[in-house]
């Protein structure tokens, strides 16, 4: 597996694979051939098809110092589905560089012409079995194992927690609409409002959507915020940090400690499967995200670590099958409200894990649900993955109440 700091990555949204990912691409090509006259950008696949809805063209002539062409295709040669040629020119627009780029989720990249160092194996374990004989072995949690593994990683941790509260806190500071043809109204402000007043309880679930929806209105409006393991799932796990930083009251520690926790499933997910709504469907986004949700919620109320996969593991099977169609390529609809309803069962699945494992062994382990996740999204149509050519986004254009 690779770093958990290639999983939690800082940056502007909408979209890491579509912001993110080609801004990072286009940072490299920029270091590692200075600046060019000219440039052109190819985009393929769900790039091309959702691009302009995620600023995909914006943030790259925003990055390249050059002046940049960016065009939109639909037949792509290579064998990853979503990526794009860039290629730089001199003032005599003779071409003097060019690289493949494949956005494979969450803003990670790789490049076919380019061995990248951050894309280096860290853990030698390759699913969570193998994890689990390193715990019981060396008879340490979750978080001391990463903290062994990555030395740096708990002062990493430091900043992402950091990003996301005050993403949320930026969140719930605005209101207006969202930017783009949907003009979506910004509601984690009144949500929050609401959660002031709400039944004792309905108070900590809505503070709950509250949260969720800060962060995911930010994300849609560009601004920062931290992949988790996308942007387009980022306010799952930061409503977590928040709810339980802000109305919990719980230490630093505590909460990096859960980051560590649920980032390791995350991983193993981003590293057996895929976190690229792209190849699997927002089974690889929201239900990925619940996944580590889950398991950071078990971490933070001191289950055990039978307890903490099989709460991951509940959170990533009750996912299973879920399609990616956001209407009009924006991260929008179905995408925050999907992360509201994520942190709520992403707490849910903390609390079925405490109490069913009281009453039987759980027979699904956390490496046959991902596995069943990979298998799940090659079967799931294209117009379902993150192309806007289908699904809601399909039906949304007939919709009488738009």
């Amino acid at each position: 597996m690779q770093s958990l700091k290639e999983l939690y990555k800082i940056g502007r949204g909408p979209s890491s694979s579509h912001t993110l990912a080609p801004e990072r691409a286009c940072r490299l090509f920029v270091q590692k051939f200075g600046a060019m006259a000219y440039y052109e950008a190819d985009l393929y696949g769900s790039l091309s098809l959702t691009g302009k809805g995620h600023n995909t063209d914006r943030i790259i002539q925003e990055t390249l110092p050059g002046k940049t062409e960016v065009s939109f295709h639909l037949n792509w040669k290579e064998s990853f589905p979503n990526g794009f040629y860039l290629r730089g020119y001199n003032e005599n627009h003779e071409k003097m560089a060019e690289w493949t780029v494949f956005s494979i989720g969450g803003g990670s990249i790789e490049i076919k012409e380019e061995k990248l160092s951050y894309n280096q194996e860290v853990y030698p374990q390759k699913n969570y079995r193998e994890v689990r004989q390193t715990l019981e072995s060396k008879q340490i949690s979750l978080p001391q194992f990463e903290y062994a593994m990555e030395p740096d990683l708990n002062s990493y941790l430091d900043t992402v927690l950091d990003a996301m509260l005050a993403c949320v806190r930026n969140g719930l500071n605005q209101e207006g609409t969202l930017p783009g043809r949907l003009n979506l109204k910004r509601s984690a402000r009144q949500l929050y409002q609401e959660s002031e007043e709400a039944p004792e309880e309905e108070k900590r679930r809505l503070r709950l959507i509250a949260y969720a929806y800060a962060a995911c209105e930010e994300n849609a409006s560009g601004h920062t915020c931290v992949t988790a393991p996308t942007l387009g799932a980022s306010g799952v796990l930061a409503s977590l940090m928040a709810y339980y930083a802000w109305d919990l009251k719980r230490s630093r520690e505590d909460l990096k400690d859960a980051l560590a926790a649920g980032g390791l499933f995350g991983n193993l997910i981003k590293q057996n499967a895929t976190i690229s709504g792209a190849v699997g469907g927002c089974q690889a986004e929201v239900g990925a995200a619940v996944s580590m949700a889950s398991a950071a919620s078990a971490w933070l109320n001191h289950l055990t670590i039978d307890q903490i996969e099989y709460a991951a593991e509940i959170g990533m099977e009750h996912n299973l099958g879920l399609t990616c169609d956001p209407v009009e390529g924006y991260v929008m609809i179905p995408c925050i409200e999907r992360n509201a309803m994520g942190i709520t069962r992403a707490e849910d699945a903390a609390l079925l894990a405490k109490y069913m494992s009281r009453i039987k062994h759980h027979l699904v382990s956390f490496d046959t649900v991902v596995s069943t996740m990979k298998d799940t999204g090659s079967q799931i149509p294209i117009e379902l993955k993150e192309t806007s050519i289908g699904g809601l986004a399909k039906e949304f254009e007939h919709d009488e109440r738009k």
